[in-house]
Parts: C-alpha cells; structure tokens; sequence
C-alpha cells in the first residue's frame, strides 16, 4: 500500500497584492497549482507565476487579506490549473474559476482538461470555411463570420456592446448542422451587468445550447486571467470531443488587459506600452489562437472577443495588437448610436479577412460579395458628399451625389439599423439589391 506525501512550506517571505514570494519550494513547476491554508484552517488556491531556483512567485486566486508570513501553509499539488468538462454545462452559470454561482450542484466532470489549453498543430488545422448566420445584416451581408474564426467586436465606453453580444448568441445559426453551442465568458463586469447577462440568457430560449462564466468586478483581479482560458477550454472540449460548432463570446477583453497590467505591475515588472506589460501580444495571442477547425474533427471553435477601446481610440494598445492577432474587426459607431441606429455598426472601418471563404454558392448565395462591394462603394461615397456638403453646401453637390447621400440614409436606418429583428442572409441580400437600386449603376 502506497502512502501519499504531502509537502507543506511555511516559508513565505512577502506579500505584494495578490502575490506571495516563497522560498525553498522543491520538486514544484511553473504554472503549477498550490493551495495556500491560513492560520484559521482557510484554504485559498495559488498557482505558481515564477521561478528562480527554489524561490517562488504565487498568485492567489482569492486574494491575500488576512494572510500571515509565519502562520501560512503552502501545499503544492503538482499540476497546472484544470477546468472541469462535461455535457452537462449547458444552462449553467460559472464563476470566472469554473465553480457554480447558479445554486445548483457542481458538474459530473466528465473529463479535467489545463485551463491553458493544447497547442494546435498548424499542420492539423483545418481552414475556416462555412458561413455563420449572426441574423445582423451589418454582419452576415458585409463582413461575414465563418466557423473557426477569430471576428473581435470594438466598442466604446457607453456603447451597446453587451446588447449585441446577447443578440449574437439568441440569433446564431450554423445553416444546416446541428450541434451549435455558445460559450459566454464576461470579465470584470458590474453586478448589474451580471445580472443582465444571466436574465437575458433565461429568458432568450436559448439556455439549453449556452454556458456562461462570469467575473464580476468585485471578484479578485486575478481571477479574471483564469475565466477566457476556463471558458476556452470547455469550448475545445466540446467541439473536438464532442462534436459540436461551439461560439465564445468573450467580454470585456480590456477589463483582462487591465488585470494583466496590475498583476504584471505587482510584480515590478518593465512596463511597455502605456505601462501594459510587453508580452500582452502573446498572452492575447495564447487565447485568441485557440479558435479554429482540426482536421479529421467535426467541431469548431469560433471566437467572438468584445473589447472596449479607452476614448475611442482605436490606435490603443489593446484594440491594436487585438487587431494584429484577429481576422478583422467589428467596429462601433458613437456616430450612429446618437442617431438611434441599433445596432451601431460602422461598416466602413470593418473587416472580416476569411468573409470569402465563408460566401459564395452553396454557403450563402452567389453574387454575396458582389453585392457586399456594392454597399460599401455607394456608402463610401454618401459619407465623402456629407463631408463635402459641409463644405460647399447642399447646392455645390452634383445630382449623382444627392443620390448617394440619400442611399447613405437609407442604408444606416434600414440596412444598418435593423434593431433586434432577426434576418436571414436571404433577406439581408434581398435588402442590399433592394437599396442598390437607387442608386447609379456605374
């Protein structure tokens, strides 16, 4: 009979925010988890951020009130943080760790996977391809999502980001497949906000095929590094293991960034950029590449990441190096908002790289991306003649022009502005032939 050792340190030697520096750790490795037990009998989870020799750096999960150098265990338990899967997820709500805040039971895991996920081999990935119906027109018809892509949202301070989120899950179909399943992982939002998600979900009718991790704002910063990697990693465990065309939205990817740089200042690290640590672009990176389709597996994994920029600015290191990562972009428009056009979606600065491989005959209709240049060359030109009105007035405009400012209108109100109507590509495609009309043919 084998007898289980366990190895307790009491040898910490500082506290630094949620940070423990230890010393003489042995037989420990990085990213390994530890439990750290108080004076009282409290026990909190830590997990290992660095190693010099023997000497550690801990961050606990749960905060560090009420630790005492001298009175505190440390318990490491030799594996890295693991996220408990199974089917029985749907319906739930998490915490940002991967435990219930529903009322209800934990999980039968079927399986505990790393947190921080496999590496995809880029030989075994599968290209994205097949068209995801958002039911938004600004989506669907100009900058199409397909299954294994990574598409990031942009918004600003104050704008319905949250709104459109939940539109997207409520709406999105994978046309004719079944087995479509979202993933919500929220980051450092209100309660109010927690709230909203959680009765928007309950009553959306669509509870049976989502599973949400929540990190409120009120919850340990460090906590919210954990919620995208535990949501991701229930995301590949039922699109590789079980089959199904899983879609995570991830929101608020600045509250993670902002957690990032105060962890990463704890720790008295060089800043980079406006003080965000300089391997930001790797660690968004390690999350955002984890989208994608393998080869000989019929799941997907498609990431709808929702940031929001700091005063609009999108030339600021997040939405930037987010930019970088991702396959284009979703942008929100305070412009369109105080006009009262839902959703608010400035199509001109947007972009989705994979668009072609997800339209055309027997994905949505032939013609799509005829028609998608269509709309963005008379809208463009709307825009330039407002611009030029200013200038010269509404006299000094040619007639052609008038015709492209009224197209331009038009398509914000009706194309754009569709509100929480759901539309197949179908009528979406309909609408864009529909307004094109009006305006020249060259």
């Amino acid at each position: 009979m084998s007898i289980l050792i366990v190895k307790e340190y009491r040898s910490i030697t500082g506290i630094t925010g949620a940070l423990l520096f230890a010393d003489n750790l042995i037989g420990v490795s990085l990213g390994d988890v530890c439990k750290v037990r108080l004076g009282t009998g409290e026990t909190r989870t830590g997990q290992i951020l660095e190693l010099k020799g023997s000497r550690a750096l801990i961050q606990v999960l749960e905060g560090t009130s009420g630790i005492d150098t001298k009175g505190t265990a440390i318990i490491p338990e030799g594996e890295p943080v693991k996220a408990a899967v199974s089917t029985e997820v749907f319906g739930r709500v998490f915490d940002g760790l991967g435990l219930p805040i529903d009322g209800l039971p934990p999980i039968v895991a079927e399986a505990f996977v790393e947190a921080g996920g496999m590496p995809m081999n880029p030989v075994s990935r599968e290209k994205p391809d097949f068209f995801i119906q958002t039911g938004i027109s600004a989506i669907d018809g100009l900058n199409t999502l397909v299954r294994g892509q990574k598409l990031p949202i942009f918004s600003g301070p104050g704008l319905p980001a949250n709104e459109l989120a939940l539109q997207i899950v409520r709406q999105a179909k994978v046309g004719g497949e079944e087995g479509f399943c979202v993933v919500l992982g929220a980051m450092g939002i209100t309660s109010r906000e927690a709230f909203f998600f959680r009765r928007s979900l309950e009553e959306s009718g669509v509870a049976d095929r989502t599973v949400a991790f929540i990190n409120e704002a009120s919850n340990p910063a460090i906590e919210r590094l954990f919620t995208p990697r535990i949501a991701l990693a229930t995301a590949e465990y039922l699109a590789f293991e079980k089959g199904y065309h899983v879609m995570v939205v991830l929101t608020d990817m600045t509250a993670y960034c902002e957690a990032l740089r105060e962890i990463a200042s704890a720790r008295e690290e060089i800043p980079g950029r406006r003080s965000y640590p300089g391997y930001m672009y790797t660690d968004l990176a390690s999350i955002y590449e984890r989208a994608g389709r393998l080869k000989g597996r019929k799941g997907s994994v498609t990431v709808l990441p929702i940031l929001t920029m700091p005063d609009d600015d999108i030339t600021h290191p997040i939405p930037d190096l987010t930019g970088y990562i991702t396959e284009g972009q979703i942008v929100l428009s305070r412009a369109l908002h105080r006009k009262g056009v839902y959703p608010p979606i400035d199509v001109l600065p947007c972009l989705s790289r994979l668009m072609n491989l997800g339209t055309g005959k027997g994905k949505t209709r032939e013609g799509h991306r005829k028609l998608a240049d269509r709309l963005y060359s008379a809208y463009a030109a709307g825009v330039d003649a407002r611009r030029l009105i200013a200038i010269v007035g509404e006299e000094g405009i040619t007639g052609a022009d008038r015709k492209y400012l009224a197209f331009a209108g038009e398509f914000e109100n009706t194309f754009i502005g569709q509100g929480m109507t759901a539309r197949t590509i179908d009528e979406t495609l309909d609408l864009a032939t529909e307004l094109l009309a009006t305006v020249p043919e060259a």
